[in-house]
């Protein structure tokens, strides 16, 4: 069960969410000149990790502060515990959504409305990311519909990952717009690898394969037997961009400057945004990092 304190500040976040809902259910017909509007979709604590991980909630409060100045754009903050009835709605008003959720893959495919919401706005040429476990499912079937909307997927009985006490994940394509200002960092991460990836032949959805995948790795760690991207950006033929990133175990990997400036850059890249070339100014105080104690 969430601990008290948690589930009060959890729902005050999602009451003052709520208080900026108006432009999910209003009218739609200027597209053009509307700020554009981003989905940050998290969950509670979900009973399976200890505190101060998994941290879906507060992650994504925590990137929404860090978006919070960001001229014509407007973020809301959702908790999808639950059946989530008001997700295919929100979505339908949405011009990206970042996930970080409790086993992503499963959850996009247990609700029929939802997956087709997800699908609908990336054929809208949509922005899509997911962090850590939202990129993930223990069932193998969830796999190939996830793939095709996020671009890879930590999934099925064969998945792989790993708890590292102290690793600098390489930054691969280091001119990509998403990794500006991101230095190698060493961290105690929990990484997901040997990841199965959408694939460029249509006769087979899934690979695991990196050169047979469209996809474009962005961080590797080192493997002896497998593919060690742990994060990677996709721009999709429908013209839509997605992200994934298979860090994030712990909430405190979100001190390092690096950390934020990758998963913030990553969000404003869906939406199709420039990225300063020095990097994104990714600022936060001791607050902004803190979560509630549990009691």
């Amino acid at each position: 069960m969430m601990p008290i304190l948690r589930q009060l500040i959890v729902g005050t976040a999602m009451m003052m969410a709520a208080t900026h809902l108006s432009w999910a259910f209003a009218d739609d017909a200027d597209t053009k000149t509307r700020p554009q509007r981003l989905l940050l979709v998290g969950q509670g604590p979900d009973g399976s990790h200890k505190p101060t991980t998994h941290e879906y909630f507060a992650g994504v409060n925590l990137l929404a502060r860090l978006l919070r100045d960001q001229p014509n754009l407007e973020t809301i903050v959702v908790n999808a515990d639950g059946d989530w009835r008001d997700g295919p709605q929100l979505l339908a008003r949405a011009d990206a959504a970042v996930i970080f959720v409790s086993e992503g893959a499963k959850w996009l495919s247990a609700d029929s409305a939802r997956l087709a919401a997800f699908r609908d706005l990336a054929k809208r040429g949509g922005g899509l990311g997911a962090l850590h476990w939202a990129t993930g499912t223990k069932a193998a079937e969830p796999i190939a519909p996830y793939v095709q909307l996020f671009g890879a997927c930590h999934g099925g009985p064969d998945r792989r990952f790993k708890e590292f006490e102290d690793i600098a994940p390489q930054l691969i394509n280091a001119e990509h717009p998403i990794l500006r200002g991101v230095r190698p960092i060493a961290v105690r991460e929990e990484f997901y690898f040997a990841l199965k990836m959408t694939s460029r032949d249509a006769a087979l959805p899934v690979t695991l394969s990196e050169k047979d995948s469209p996809i474009t790795p962005l961080l590797r760690i080192p493997t002896d037997d497998a593919s060690g991207m742990v994060a990677w950006c996709w721009e999709r033929p429908d013209n839509g961009r997605s992200f994934g990133f298979t860090g994030l175990h712990f909430h405190d990997n979100w001190k390092h400057e690096s950390y934020r400036r990758f998963i913030a850059q990553a969000a404003l890249w869906t939406l199709k945004r420039d990225i300063p070339k020095t990097g994104f100014p990714v600022p936060v105080t001791d607050q902004d990092l803190s979560l509630p104690e549990a009691k």
